[in-house]
């Protein structure tokens, strides 16, 4: 996985956290539930990445 990646994927995560963090101080489970999937989406490029790693070294 690039560093880039690494970054871009942590962004993301963080920034779900906090749409998820901001939906639960106003009660807005819009938000909420689009933090949770930021967050979601982040640890699956995060795992796609780390399968293509594990290819690359064998």
């Amino acid at each position: 996985m690039g560093l880039g990646d690494k970054i871009g994927n942590a962004a993301e995560k963080l920034g779900g956290k906090g749409k998820e963090a901001a939906g639960n101080a106003t009660n807005d489970e819009g938000l909420r539930a689009e933090g949770q999937t930021d967050q979601a989406k982040a640890d699956l490029k995060q795992a796609g990445e780390k399968v293509k790693d594990a290819f690359k070294k064998d």
